[in-house]
């Protein structure tokens, strides 16, 4: 990269020097505007972390060679560790969770109805630019508080100081150039100077938003004094932790070796490391017996790395160990330290809080549980972690007493130093800290409105890479993904291939439940007001039913889970029992079902809305349906599929098999049906999604087997969501008797020219003189079998043309309905029945 003996300043993109960041600093205000006025798309940031957290895990990349000199550690193995522990906190799975536990959802910045019966939207918007004031003794911390800043959506300043390495300002360098939209380089700005230079100091605190500082008491009043008013002030200051031990927990030898293992890790350089020892008891006996049973449990553990301590460390620890020996002549102490001085432990009959000089130095004192409230709670502004070791009551009634004193966190004994990923950081979650809850409060007229985001711009990822996927690649990939990430399995109902297993972490499903949900409101439906009856298919790993179980809980909404079922008179006195106004289930289930059962639930006349999926209403269906029944709404309760999840929803304004993507879940893509072109604008392809931010699965480029083309211009609904229609399956079109023949063009010759209002099934067979197509019709719409199929053979010439060649026996078959081949699972309509061998 650039020379960094003079350019030690990453500014935007750019290293530069100390003149140029002086000028730069002048103009800071105008820069984080103009960063500001373009959101960050969560996405963007998480597929850059995921990135550099691949490269950093790989030991010959590129990215490692060109950081491994600015390592405070240098080459070897703790610089792998370094790059371990930083590939851990910028893996995708970490961060998504980290976003879930502390905003809410991995796109927060989005303005979305918390509640979906009010039109009320919500977010976790930036604070604006965050100034990060980071510690010289941790050489993450600083590139990781800035990406925290970039989490929730930040222009971020980071000041280092003049004695570290350069390696925060070339690892977010680094980061910034995973993403090719400069998105982030925009957002990051990392300063290598001296506290010193309180000019620089002031001139980026200055414009702040909020300012986080990472240090001592000392440091925070140093930086305190440049901070403007109202600006927040987020502390990361040092803290103090320590174990708490009941009788019986000391009395155990291996309870003593793990708070041993506490106080060496680190050194007891992390504030999670215990610097204090508690004892349940008032007898200055058992308290020296005890101290003494820690002096042999730290003498047991590996030795020191035997690092040199500093002069103002070393001076520390010995006046701190010299008072305390000339205390045991007053009676209040008793000091056992190694012959080496490489620990010490101090007992202390006095329990007053007393912060250790480190270095595997502890104090062991007693304190009462009666008193751990008003010993502790005086000192409540530095206490983090308590270790507690005792019985299961007893770890339940201590950890409400050190919590209501004031301790954030509370572990086992042994495990103080450990953490789980999405932690609160001394009792906060960083990510709040750094962002504002913010609120749009609307009108009736964006009732269909979902999220005001899509009604501003449209969302914007990379162009999907690489090639096609199948159903079987993505079944192949399935069997790749790891048990943990495999929370959920769901099989495909089997309509037009084989049953597939498609697996889902529970956070993927939720995800998903909360985008169908948002697509619903856009089709109009009303949960405040609509009963639902939800008669989607159940059973079988079938996961119709149960998805639209969770959409209405999200949404709210009154549900009736009664789920298809062939018992049509039991199905239509709950709907009249229950005044169900709302019907969510299969077009051919529906369909059977208020035929079956019309004079009831004609004379009942409450349904207003039907939201079918799978399959679709033909328009002569759609007439019948409004005619007949006084049905008013009919739209597609969602486009999607079992492995990808919800890909499309309807609009107020979609009609016939038009929908918007869920461009905030997937990339569309629309490609020849023979080559992997795009096609010409507006042409019909072959439909292919990449779905993002899927946990342990990376679905790109699935060829899903659908037909569609794009929908131009600008939805009247005021979406950006593009749109699209679909037009069919790539296994509706026949290849018979070397012609092609599509099942769409059946359909709608049979509602054009017959106005036929129900099912079609299309049976392919070989005979031994030509193969044969039986177009299969419900005999309740069509009375004269052998006119029909005169009018399909004068609207469709290819027909035509197979018949009157003798290539082609073509027959029409008016049956029950009932009789129809449907899938096991989801009973949708096998549109095509090949028994050709």
């Amino acid at each position: 990269m650039t020379d960094t003996t003079t350019n030690q300043h990453y500014w935007q993109g750019a290293f530069i020097g100390d003149d140029e960041a002086a000028r730069r600093l002048e103009t800071l205000p105008a820069a984080v505007e103009a960063a500001l006025a373009a959101p960050l798309d969560t996405e963007t940031l998480l597929a850059a972390c995921d990135a550099l957290a691949e490269a950093l895990r790989d030991p010959g990349h590129r990215i490692r060679e060109r950081l491994v000199p600015h390592l405070p550690t240098g080459p070897g193995e703790e610089a792998g560790e370094l790059f371990a522990e930083l590939a851990a906190f910028l893996d995708r799975s970490a961060l998504t969770r980290k976003l879930r536990r502390e905003l809410g959802g991995t796109a927060p910045q989005r303005l979305n109805r918390p509640d979906a019966k009010e039109t009320v939207y919500e977010a976790w918007a930036p604070v604006g630019l965050v100034a990060h004031i980071a510690p010289g003794n941790a050489a993450t911390v600083a590139p990781l508080s800035l990406i925290e800043g970039l989490l929730a959506g930040n222009v971020n300043v980071l000041k280092t100081s003049s004695a570290d390495t350069l390696l925060a300002q070339h690892l977010l360098a680094e980061l910034a150039a995973q993403d090719p939209s400069g998105a982030l380089a925009e957002r990051i700005i990392a300063l290598r100077f001296p506290s010193s230079r309180q000019d620089w100091l002031r001139l980026m605190c200055a414009p702040a938003d909020a300012v986080a500082v990472w240090g001592g008491e000392a440091a925070v009043e140093g930086v305190a004094a440049h901070v403007p008013a109202g600006c927040r002030l987020v502390e990361w200051g040092h803290k103090i932790s320590f174990a708490y031990l009941t009788p019986d927990a000391w009395a155990d030898e291996a309870v003593l070796d793990s708070l041993a293992r506490d106080i060496c890790l680190f050194e007891q350089q992390a504030c999670s490391s215990p610097q204090v020892v508690y004892l349940d008891t008032r007898d200055p006996d058992e308290l020296h017996a005890c101290a003494g049973r820690l002096a042999a449990a730290l003498a047991a553990q590996p030795a020191p790395a035997g690092e040199e301590l500093d002069p103002a460390e070393y001076a520390e620890l010995t006046t701190t160990e010299h008072l305390a020996r000339l205390e045991e002549h007053l009676g209040f102490t008793r000091v056992l330290a190694a012959p080496d001085a490489t620990w010490r432990v101090m007992a202390d009959t006095r329990p007053a809080l007393t912060a250790s000089p480190l270095h595997r130095s502890v104090w062991v004192k007693p304190l009462p549980r009666k008193d751990l409230i008003a010993t502790l709670r005086p000192m409540r502004r530095y206490l983090q972690t308590a270790g507690i070791a005792g019985s299961r009551t007893d770890t339940a009634e201590l950890s409400a007493l050190v919590l209501a004193a004031g301790a954030t966190r509370v572990t086992p004994v042994g495990a103080m130093t450990a953490g789980y990923a999405g932690e609160p950081h001394d009792g906060v979650y960083a990510l709040q800290r750094y962002s504002r809850r913010v609120a749009v409060q609307a009108d009736e007229r964006f009732a269909t409105t979902a999220c005001l985001d899509d009604l501003v711009r449209p969302a914007e990822f990379p162009r999907p890479a690489g090639p096609l996927l199948d159903k079987a690649a993505v079944q192949h990939l399935n069997r790749e993904v790891d048990r943990r990430d495999a929370e959920l399995y769901f099989r495909s109902g089997g309509s037009t291939a084989a049953p597939a297993l498609s697996l889902f972490s529970y956070e993927d499903y939720d995800t998903q439940m909360h985008a169908a949900a948002r697509g619903l409101l856009a089709a109009g439906y009303d949960p405040a007001r609509d009963r639902t009856a939800n008669l989607l298919y159940c059973g079988g790993m079938y996961g119709g039913f149960i998805s639209f179980f969770s959409i209405l809980e999200r949404l709210g909404g009154v549900q009736m889970p009664m789920a298809a079922g062939s018992d049509h008179r039991a199905t239509a006195e709950m709907i009249t029992a229950y005044q169900v106004d709302t019907l969510f289930g299969m077009p051919s289930y529906l369909w059977q079902l208020l035929h079956e059962e019309a004079d009831l639930l004609r004379s009942y006349g409450g349904i207003r809305k039907i939201y079918y999926g799978g399959e679709h209403f033909t328009e002569e269906q759609r007439r019948v349906l409004t005619e007949t029944f006084g049905i008013e709404v009919i739209r597609s309760l969602t486009y999607g599929s079992t492995d990808l999840g919800p890909l499309g929803y309807q609009c107020t304004h979609s009609t016939g098999s038009v929908h918007h993507l869920h461009a905030d879940l997937h990339t569309l893509e629309i490609v020849e049906a023979e080559a992997d072109r795009p096609v010409t604008p507006g042409e019909t392809g072959r439909l292919v999604f990449t779905t993002r931010a899927r946990r342990g699965q990376h679905l790109d480029r699935y060829v899903i087997g659908d037909l569609g083309r794009a929908v131009p211009g600008r939805c009247p609904c005021g979406s950006h969501a593009p749109r699209f229609e679909l037009l069919g399956r790539l296994g509706e079109v026949m290849r018979v008797a070397t012609y092609f023949l599509n099942y769409r063009r059946f359909v709608s010759i049979a509602a054009e020219h017959l106005r036929y209002g129900g099912e079609i099934q299309a049976v392919l067979s070989s005979g031994p003189a030509r193969e044969g197509l039986i177009l299969r019709m419900e005999r309740s719409h069509v009375t004269d079998a052998e006119r029909a199929r005169e009018v399909f053979l004068a609207s469709y010439p290819e027909l035509h043309s197979a018949v009157s060649e003798k290539l082609l026996d073509f027959t029409v078959e008016p049956v029950d309905g009932a009789d129809l081949a449907r899938t096991a699972t989801s009973g949708k309509l096998l549109a095509v029945v090949d028994r050709r061998r």
